[in-house]
């Protein structure tokens, strides 16, 4: 996107707080790591027809080149270890790793390539690319909000996103479920992605 090439939200340091900016987006140009520990990658499901259940994923790594001159020449990367799910409920989080869900001994990482990033205006950026689960790949569209650029008291420069998808789960081959004695099914098939993501600009 403009200034990213995947979806990142600012990320706080543990013992202090991080400098602001307003930086000239040219400025912001450059490779950067995403830094798995200020950033969460979530879900919400419709359970039972009546409430949510919210996860995340914990163990990920991912990269992504920003072009604040151009913003259609950023990349992004995400690679995301199925078996880092945690919902709150061990069991449930059991059954998602098995073999009716994610399969994770078979497919252990769910991964995520940019094929495209534009700028919708202001802060407002949408990236494009292709999300890999259980062996199937589909196109995915993550609408972004650039938080900001910040130098942390470790004199590393950041930048933040802030980012929501939905997709039909049914589509990546994630079919399992159960009907209710009261009519419709105890998972719904849509999901919604939420992202918050800090990126640490690459040394040099």
């Amino acid at each position: 996107m403009g200034l990213f090439g995947n979806k990142n939200s600012s990320g706080s340091t543990d013992t202090a707080t991080a400098t602001a900016a307003t930086p000239d987006l040219s400025a912001l140009t450059g490779d950067y790591a995403i830094d798995p520990s200020h950033t969460t990658i979530g879900f919400v499901a419709r359970h039972a027809m009546v409430t949510n259940v919210k996860g995340s994923f914990t163990d990920l790594s991912g990269s992504l080149h920003l072009d604040g001159s151009d913003p259609s020449r950023s990349t992004a990367s995400l690679d995301i270890k199925m078996d880092s799910i945690e919902t709150g409920n061990a069991d449930r989080d059991g059954h998602l790793k098995s073999a009716d869900f994610f399969k994770t001994d078979e497919f252990p990482t769910m991964t995520f390539r940019s094929t495209k990033a534009e700028s919708l205006g202001g802060d407002d950026y949408r990236i494009t690319g292709d999300l890999s689960i259980l062996g199937t790949t589909k196109q995915l569209s993550i609408d972004l909000e650039f938080n900001g650029s910040a130098k942390d008291p470790f004199g590393n420069e950041r930048v933040g996103f802030e980012g929501k998808a939905e997709i039909l789960r049914s589509e990546w081959g994630l079919t399992w479920n159960a009907a209710l004695e009261t009519g419709g099914v105890l998972i719904s098939d849509k999901i919604k992605l939420n992202f918050d993501i800090s990126a640490i600009k690459n040394a040099g």
